[in-house]
C-alpha cells in the first residue's frame, strides 16, 4: 500500500508510515520546508533496506536544535585568531634578522625568554588531541586518566635534571647528532627515519582533530576544515621561524585556556554546580580513580597510568626534537631547567580542567546520552557537541571554542614542522647531500622543508581518520609503539657505557619489532571497551520507541573474538607499549654487550650522565685540562673550536679579557696540552 507525507508517496506500512510522518513534521518544523526533499529521499532510500526509517537526528535528544548553530559572529572569531597567527609570523619574516641564519630561523638566536618558552611547549604538548580526548574519556571512562598527573611529576624533573642538561651541553642542532658522536653515523640516519615517521602520523591526529570538530559545528567538509588548519600553519611556521611559533603559541595557549574556562563556568551552572557535577558522576561510578589491579592488560589502572605513562611521555619530552630544541632557545642551562619545571604546574592544570570538562559534559547528558543516540558518530565529537547545545545561542561564544581547539593543534603542529625541518636539515641534507652548504642555502632549505612536511601531513590524514577508537588513545599508541624505542637507544647510550653501535641497533630493531607486533595484534584482535555507565532514559518518547523496537533490525553488532583465543600481549594497555619499547631495547643491547664485548673506557665523558659516567667509573677519551691557558696559545682551528662552545660551559673569564681558568677543552686541546 502506498501512504503519503504532504503530497509526496511514500510506500511502507502504515505503522512506519507514521512514524515517518512524525519524524517528517519534527524535522521540517527544525529545519524548514526548504529540507523536506532531502528528507524524503533519505526516507526513501532506507525503506529499501529495512522496514523502519530511523533518522536519528539531533532533534530527538530534546536539545533546540535552533542553538546548533555558527554563526557570522562565530565565523569571526575563528578568522580573528587565524589571522592573528598568520600576521605574527609575517611580523618575524620583516624584522630583524628576517629569520637568515639557521640560528634565528630554527632557535631563535638562542636568547629568548623563560615565559613564552614555557608557554610554547605547554601549548606544544596540549594540542587539540588533549582538549578532544581527555573530555571525551572523562565522559566514558570517569577521572582515572586524572593519574596520569603522578607520571608529569616524576617525568619533569627526570627530564629537566637528566636529559635536557646532556643536550645543552652539546649543543646540538638535531638531537639525533648525539646518536653520531655515541655510535655512528648509520644509528643517527635509522632513528631520523623512525622519529620522523612517528612525528608525522602524531602530527595527522594533530590536524585531524579540530577539523573533525569544525565540520561537525559548522557544516564545512571535513576536507576544507582540514586544508584551512594545515595551511596557514605551514604559511606562518615556514616564513615566521621559531620565533614565530613561540609567539603564536604564548597567543594560542591564552585562547585555550579561555575557551576551557568558559566551557566549564557556562557547563557547571546549567548542571546545577560543581556539587551536582560531582554527585552525578559519584552515581555513575566516574570517581573511582585507583585501581591497584596488577594485570598489565586492564586499560586504566594505577600502574598503568603512572609507570606506563611515565614511560610514554618521558618519550615525548625527554629526546624530542621540538622538545631540546625550545631548550636550546635559553641562554644559560638552568634557564632552560625553568622552563621544563614550568610544564608540571601547567599540564597539571591542564589534565584537571579537561578531566572536570569531561564530568560535566557527562552531568548535562547524563540522561540521554549522545553516543547511544548516534547524535555523534565518534566520542570524540562529544565535546563541540556539549558547547553548541549550551553556548551556541551565545554569539561567538561557539568562535571562541573553535578557535581553542584550533590553537591546540596549530601550536602542535607548528612545532613539529620546525623540528622536522631542522632534523632533516641536519640529519639528511647536510650529512649527506651538501655537507658544505652556504648558511643562506641552509637557511632557505629549512624553509622548503617546513613547507613540504606541511604538505605531506596533510596528505596522512586521510589515513588516520580511518582510525576507530578515541583520538587520545590512537595517538599515544604510535607515540608509544615508536617512541618507546628511540627512548631506549638514547638512554642505553647516556647510561651505559658498554654497548657499540651493533648492540645499539641490535636492541633499537627489537624494541620496535615488539611494539609494532603488539600494537598491530591490539588493532586486528581489537576488543570492545567498557564504558561506566551512559542512559537513554530521557530522551524524547518517540525516539525511544523506535530505537527500542527496531534496533535489532538496524544495527549489526561487531564479532569480537573469545579472549582465550587472543594472545594475552596484544590485549596489553596501549599506555605501556613505550615502556616495553625502552626496557626491550636496553637489555638485548646490554646483552649483546655481554656477548661480543666492548671497552667501556672509550667512552666520552660529555656523552654520558655525569651520575653513571661516575657510578661506572668510566674514563674520558679527553684530556681535560685542570690549568690556566691563554686563548692566544691554541692553534687557530681549535679556536674556532672553542668560538663554536658555550662559553658558559666551558670557561669563567677573567676581567683581563685574556685568560681563562679549569679550562675543559674536550678534545680540541689534545695534543697541545702535552707541551704546555
Amino acid at each position: 500500500m502506498i501512504y503519503s507525507i504532504a503530497g509526496h508517496p511514500l510506500k511502507c506500512s502504515a505503522e512506519n508510515s507514521r512514524i515517518v510522518a512524525s519524524l517528517y513534521d519534527s524535522y521540517v518544523k527544525i529545519h524548514g520546508v526548504s529540507y523536506q526533499d532531502k528528507f524524503l529521499e533519505e526516507a526513501k532510500r532506507n525503506l529499501k533496506k529495512f522496514p523502519i526509517v530511523l533518522i536519528l537526528d539531533p532533534i530527538m535528544s530534546g536539545v533546540d536544535e535552533s542553538n546548533r548553530r555558527f554563526d557570522t559572529a562565530d565565523y569571526a572569531v575563528c578568522v580573528a585568531m587565524l589571522s592573528v597567527s598568520a600576521l605574527i609570523g609575517v611580523f618575524y619574516a620583516v624584522t630583524g634578522s628576517k629569520q637568515s641564519t639557521t640560528k634565528e630561523f630554527l632557535f631563535g638566536g638562542k636568547n629568548m625568554k623563560i615565559i613564552p618558552v614555557a608557554m610554547s611547549v605547554l601549548a606544544t604538548f596540549i594540542s587539540a588531541i588533549t582538549l578532544l580526548g581527555v573530555p571525551a574519556e572523562s565522559y566514558q571512562f570517569g577521572i582515572q586518566y586524572w593519574l596520569i598527573n603522578i607520571s608529569y611529576c616524576i617525568m619533569i624533573p627526570v627530564t629537566a635534571q637528566i636529559y635536557v642538561p646532556l643536550f645543552f651541553k652539546l649543543q646540538v642542532s638535531s638531537v639525533n647528532e648525539y646518536l653520531e658522536k655515541r655510535y655512528n653515523k648509520f644509528v643517527r640516519t635509522f632513528c631520523f627515519v623512525i622519529s620522523t615517521v612517528s612525528q608525522l602520523l602524531y602530527t595527522a591526529f594533530v590536524i585531524y582533530a579540530p577539523s573533525l570538530v569544525l565540520s561537525q559545528v559548522t557544516g564545512l567538509h571535513l576536507w576544507v576544515c582540514i586544508l584551512s588548519i594545515g595551511l596557514v600553519c605551514t604559511f606562518y611556521t615556514t616564513i615566521g621561524g621559531i620565533k614565530a611559533v613561540v609567539w603564536t603559541d604564548v597567543f594560542q595557549t591564552i585562547i585555550i585556556f579561555g575557551a576551557l574556562i568558559t566551557v566549564i563556568i557556562k557547563g557547571s551552572q546549567d548542571a546545577g554546580g560543581l556539587e551536582e557535577v560531582w554527585a552525578k558522576a559519584q552515581s555513575s561510578q566516574r570517581t573511582e580513580i585507583i585501581d591497584i589491579n596488577p594485570d598489565p592488560t586492564v586499560r586504566h589502572t594505577f600502574w598503568s597510568l603512572t609507570i606506563g605513562g611515565f614511560f610514554t611521555w618521558l618519550s615525548i619530552y625527554a629526546v624530542n626534537q621540538a622538545m631540546i630544541q625550545r631548550s636550546l632557545t635559553i641562554p644559560t642551562l638552568p634557564k632552560a631547567k625553568t622552563v621544563i619545571w614550568l610544564n608540571l604546574p601547567g599540564n597539571i592544570v591542564t589534565v584537571t580542567m579537561t578531566v572536570l570538562v569531561g564530568l560535566i559534559i557527562y552531568a548535562n547528558y547524563s540522561t540521554c546520552d549522545p553516543i547511544k543516540t548516534k547524535q555523534v558518530s565518534s566520542p570524540n565529537q562529544i565535546f563541540p557537541l556539549f558547547v553548541m547545545d549550551n553556548l551556541g545561542f551565545l554569539p561567538g561564544l561557539p568562535g571562541l571554542f573553535v578557535s581553542g581547539i584550533f590553537s591546540g593543534a596549530l601550536s602542535t603542529l607548528s612545532s613539529s614542522l620546525n623540528s622536522l625541518s631542522a632534523n632533516t636539515l641536519e640529519d639528511l641534507v647536510r650529512s649527506y647531500i651538501a655537507p658544505n652548504m652556504t648558511e643562506l642555502w641552509a637557511t632557505r632549505t629549512a624553509k622548503l622543508l617546513a613547507l613540504i612536511y606541511g604538505v605531506i601531513a596533510i596528505v596522512l590524514v586521510a589515513i588516520v581518520q580511518n582510525m576507530a577508537g578515541t583520538v587520545l588513545q590512537a595517538a599515544l599508541s604510535i607515540s608509544g609503539a615508536l617512541g618507546g624505542p628511540i627512548l631506549g637507544i638514547y638512554t642505553l647510550g647516556m647510561f651505559f657505557p658498554w654497548p657499540s653501535a651493533f648492540a645499539a641497533m641490535t636492541g633499537l630493531i627489537s624494541g620496535l619489532g615488539v611494539c609494532i607486533w603488539i600494537c598491530i595484534g591490539s588493532i586486528l584482535y581489537k576488543r570492545p571497551l567498557e564504558t561506566a555507565p551512559l542512559s537513554v532514559e530521557s530522551c524524547q518518547e518517540l525516539y525511544f520507541n523506535v530505537t527500542q523496537s527496531f534496533q535489532n533490525i538496524t544495527s549489526t553488532a561487531p564479532v569480537i573474538l573469545d579472549s582465550d583465543n587472543v594472545l594475552p600481549i596484544y590485549r596489553l594497555s596501549y599506555l605501556w607499549y613505550s615502556g616495553i619499547g625502552c626496557v626491550v631495547v636496553i637489555i638485548v643491547g646490554l646483552l649483546v654487550s655481554l656477548i661480543i664485548g666492548n671497552d667501556k673506557h672509550k667512552i666520552e665523558k660529555n656523552l654520558m650522565t655525569p651520575f653513571f659516567f661516575n657510578l661506572w667509573k668510566c674514563d674520558t677519551k679527553e684530556i681535560v685540562v685542570e690549568r690556566d691557558v691563554k686563548l692566544s696559545s691554541l692553534p687557530l682551528v681549535e679556536v674556532a673550536s672553542i668560538r663554536r662552545k658555550s662559553s658558559s660551559d666551558i670557561f669563567n673569564k677573567k676581567q683581563n679579557g685574556e685568560q681563562f681558568s679549569s679550562v675543559s677543552l674536550q678534545g680540541v686541546y689534545r695534543q697541545n696540552s702535552e707541551n704546555t
